[in-house]
């Protein structure tokens, strides 16, 4: 059973005229009355009845009718539906971020892809570094960003975005604040609080020993928000990425000789077929422009990605 016999069918069985049938679906009549035959065939049974000049339905033909125009419409929504998601006017798109990557940047440039591609919807779903290899995998996200190396399957490739350094955040009014790079002389004995999940924490630890500055560590959390408002109390000072959104209150500088940074990277899949709106995504990510006075960035001006080893 073929779209177009049922097509025939159906323009027959509502006009009851295979005359008016065959102009309406632009064909022959003899090619529609051939097209219904052998639909009669494969159903086992005539669909119509002729007798001089009129035509009427069977009872199979009646049933039919009611069956095969629900086939009919949802092999149509179906064709357009595809249609849709492959000329992008209705896609999906499954983005996985780990949750100490800074939003600013990001929602940028996602504002700028709504406006490129409005019938694309992203979902953002929260990753954790260790179970970003089984979620991209599976196709549970097409893409993800995370902010550090991390152990990858050799499947997956990464594609560099920008750069960005480490600087310590404290209240506004902190005696930090009449620095413009503070010195390692003035942080020893200072309160920290610990971001226990910053990509970074044992190069940040590794960096302060070199350096014999020795904290006071009263609280230590895995959430930057929290971090910030125990800041903002004055009961410590931490360590946040330079493009991090600050509450406000805060302010933050450099340190001395301290040049941790990290690359935010997207990766996918390699080798695996993209969909459309990966495609999509991927192409205006790589001419982004992730300029900025604050972003150390690598110019982008292809799929500039490596495969992790």
């Amino acid at each position: 059973m073929e779209l177009h016999q049922i097509r025939y069918f159906l323009e027959a069985a509502e006009t009851l005229n295979f005359t008016r049938a065959s102009e309406h679906c632009n064909v022959s009549q003899p090619a529609l009355t051939r097209a219904i035959q052998k639909l009669e065939e494969e159903l086992g049974g005539l669909l119509f009845r002729r007798e001089r000049n009129k035509t009427h339905l069977t009872d199979l033909g009646k049933v039919m009718q009611q069956y095969l125009s629900k086939v009919y419409a949802s092999t149509k929504e179906a064709e357009l539906a595809a249609q849709q998601v492959l000329n992008l006017e209705k896609a999906r798109l499954n983005l996985g971020i780990v949750s100490t990557i800074d939003p600013r940047y990001v929602v940028s440039f996602l504002s700028d892809f709504r406006m490129e591609y409005p019938g694309i919807e992203v979902s953002l779903i929260h990753l954790d570094t260790e179970d970003m290899n089984e979620k991209l995998l599976s196709s549970e996200v097409d893409c993800a960003l995370l902010g550090a190396k991390v152990s990858l399957t050799e499947r997956l490739e990464v594609m560099s975005l920008y750069e960005e350094n480490l600087v310590l955040a404290f209240p506004k009014g902190h005696r930090f604040e009449k620095f413009d790079v503070i010195p390692l002389k003035e942080l020893s004995g200072e309160s920290f609080l610990d971001p226990i999940s910053s990509e970074l924490r044992e190069a940040i630890w590794a960096f302060f020993k070199s350096k014999n500055v020795k904290f006071n560590i009263f609280y230590r959390s895995d959430r930057e928000d929290w971090i910030q408002s125990m800041v903002l109390e004055n009961m410590g000072v931490s360590l946040v990425t330079e493009n991090s959104v600050l509450l406000e209150g805060l302010d933050s500088r450099p340190v001395e000789d301290m040049s941790l940074s990290r690359i935010i990277e997207l990766v996918t899949v390699s080798g695996r077929r993209r969909s459309a709106a990966l495609e999509a995504f991927l192409n205006l990510i790589a001419k982004h422009s992730w300029n900025t006075n604050e972003v150390k960035t690598h110019q982008l001006t292809s799929y500039n990605v490596h495969q992790i080893r």
